[in-house]
C-alpha cells in the first residue's frame, strides 16, 4: 500500500469510527488529516483533500480549536490561515478526555446533585433516591478516574491499566 493510499484509508476509517463515539465524521476526518500532515494546512488544502465545502472546513476547524487539539499557525509570506494538529498522542488523549469530561460527565454530576435534594419519603421517592445515589456514585468514580488520567503521565496510566487488567 502506498503512503497516500494509507493516509486516505486512515482518514476515512478515523471519520467512520468517530461517529461511534458521538463525534462528527467530518470533524474527525479534518483532525486525522491535520494529524498526519507534515506541514500546516490551509482551509483550501483541507477542502481539496477531503472534498468538502469551505463552510464545513471552517465549522469543523473552529470546533477542533475549541477542543484544544488544533491550532492556527503563521506561515511566513502567506496571508491565509494555516492549521496544525498536536502530534503528541498522549497529550491528545488527555485533552480529549478533559473536554469529554467537561461536556459529558460534569453536567450529569451537577444534575444528579440537584436531584438528590428531592423531599419525598414515600417508597417510590426512596427508590428514586437510591437509583440517583447509585448513578451518582458511578459517575463520580468515572469522573475521578478521568481526572487522574488527565493529570497522569503516560507511564502511570499504562502501569495502572495493566494492574487493573491482571486482576
Amino acid at each position: 500500500m502506498e503512503l497516500n493510499e494509507a493516509k486516505n484509508k486512515y482518514i476515512q476509517t478515523w471519520g467512520s469510527l468517530a461517529t461511534s463515539w458521538g463525534i462528527n465524521k467530518t470533524m474527525a476526518q479534518v483532525h486525522a488529516l491535520l494529524l498526519v500532515s507534515t506541514k500546516p494546512l490551509s482551509a483550501e488544502d483541507i477542502m481539496d483533500t477531503l472534498k468538502i465545502s469551505r463552510g464545513n472546513v471552517n465549522m469543523n476547524v473552529r470546533a477542533l480549536i475549541d477542543w484544544g487539539i488544533v491550532s492556527k499557525e503563521f506561515v511566513v509570506g502567506e496571508r491565509k490561515e494555516f492549521f496544525v494538529a498536536d502530534k503528541d498522542i498522549w497529550e491528545l488523549f488527555k485533552q480529549i478526555t478533559k473536554e469529554r469530561k467537561k461536556r459529558e460527565i460534569e453536567p450529569v454530576i451537577k444534575v444528579l446533585d440537584e436531584l438528590k435534594k428531592i423531599d419525598d419519603s414515600s417508597e417510590e421517592g426512596e427508590q428514586f433516591k437510591k437509583v440517583l445515589g447509585d448513578l451518582s456514585s458511578v459517575t463520580t468514580k468515572v469522573n475521578s478516574i478521568l481526572e487522574n488520567a488527565i493529570k497522569a503521565d503516560e507511564h502511570w496510566l499504562l502501569s495502572n491499566f495493566t494492574k487493573m487488567v491482571k486482576k
